[in-house]
């Protein structure tokens, strides 16, 4: 008899212990499920934080600022959610764009952004002399080289790259509209901060395009905002137009330059759009806001792994000429049909 129940008794013992196998291979596959998500979830709550050193704010730089941020939230990066933004501006100070530089050097961002050259400099160095590694990026710099930056502009190497806000050729473009469309003249007045690398750049540019048309560039020099105008009404009388570069202690005091070129029916001609909304008749450029998107394309790819020194310096590729026609009628400008023909895109560049 004890013999005829060893066999039942036998199949009930595997029966359990397979039930017990499957459940624990259940409860595997339900923990590595939960893993899983909880992976996904850590990514996706994983926060950056970047710094932005700016060395003034003015509508080129600010746009360019607009832009950059605008594109990290296209990709994804999200200020408030998973990004946090410590915006220093040193308000045309150096001192205080060393600190900043300083500061942001001895903090843990996950990237930083120097806008405009003082910046981007004073960034370089701090994190160089603090042996800082992480990624910076640099914007509205208009010549990196120059700036030493960068030693490559195709490869960079390092931790440094970023996009340069001109194309040498923007220059020589505008300045050869002045020569052909305004033959009377003769000498173009420049306000121009020395202590800009950028403005040293393209007032060279910009002589040297004169130049070829026997046209004269005289130059007014400022040390800071303040002096602008004084600059301005000093060069009334002597030339027989105005020409600023990408020059962010003049740009800042730009309004003075504008109404004395209203007031003296003077043609006034920038180096970025900004300036051509605000009042300058002409420009061969771009909008700044496109460019800071540029650098934030750029700084998405680093925060997703890619290295910068990889990565080359950018520059403007949709160069056009730019007009102002309510800034034409105050300067005393007729608009010729032969001006508004150098406009590739009128629709957006010609500004009624």
């Amino acid at each position: 008899m004890k013999q005829k129940w060893l066999v039942p008794l036998a199949l009930v013992l595997l029966l359990i212990t397979a039930a017990c196998g499957n459940s624990g291979k259940n409860n595997e596959n339900s923990n590595n499920g939960t893993n899983a998500s909880n992976a996904a979830d850590s990514q996706a709550k994983k926060s950056y934080k970047i710094s932005i050193s700016q060395i003034v704010e003015h509508p080129s730089l600010d746009a360019t600022r607009e832009g950059f941020l605008a594109a990290l939230k296209d990709a994804g990066f999200v200020e408030g959610e998973n990004l946090s933004v410590d915006f220093n501006t040193a308000q045309g100070d150096q001192t205080n764009n060393l600190s900043i530089a300083q500061k942001i050097a001895g903090a843990k961002a996950d990237l930083a952004l120097g806008i405009a050259t003082p910046s981007a400099q004073a960034l370089v160095n701090a994190y160089d002399k603090a042996g800082n590694k992480a990624p910076v990026l640099f914007a509205a710099v208009t010549d990196p080289l120059d700036a030493k930056l960068v030693a490559n502009l195709d490869a960079p190497g390092g931790n440094v790259t970023g996009a340069s806000d001109t194309n040498p050729d923007a220059v020589v473009q505008l300045m050869d509209f002045i020569a052909a469309n305004f033959p009377n003249v003769k000498k173009v007045g420049v306000v121009i901060n020395k202590g800009e690398p950028n403005a040293v750049v393209m007032t060279a540019n910009a002589k040297q395009a004169l130049a070829k048309h026997n046209i004269e560039l005289v130059e007014a020099a400022v040390t800071n905002t303040s002096e602008v105008k004084q600059a301005g009404e000093s060069l009334i009388g002597k030339v027989d137009a105005m020409f600023i570069t990408l020059d962010n202690v003049v740009v800042s005091g730009v309004d003075a330059l504008l109404q004395l070129a209203k007031e003296n029916k003077i043609p006034f001609f920038s180096s970025d759009r900004d300036t051509v909304e605000k009042g300058a008749f002409a420009t061969v450029g771009f909008k700044y806001y496109d460019h800071g998107y540029q650098v934030g394309q750029m700084a998405a790819e680093i925060l997703n792994g890619k290295n910068p020194g990889e990565m080359k310096v950018t520059t403007p590729d949709k160069l056009d000429l730019i007009l102002n026609l309510k800034a034409a009628a105050d300067q005393g400008i007729t608009v010729t049909d032969a001006m508004k023909a150098g406009v590739k895109d009128p629709d957006n560049n010609i500004i009624q």
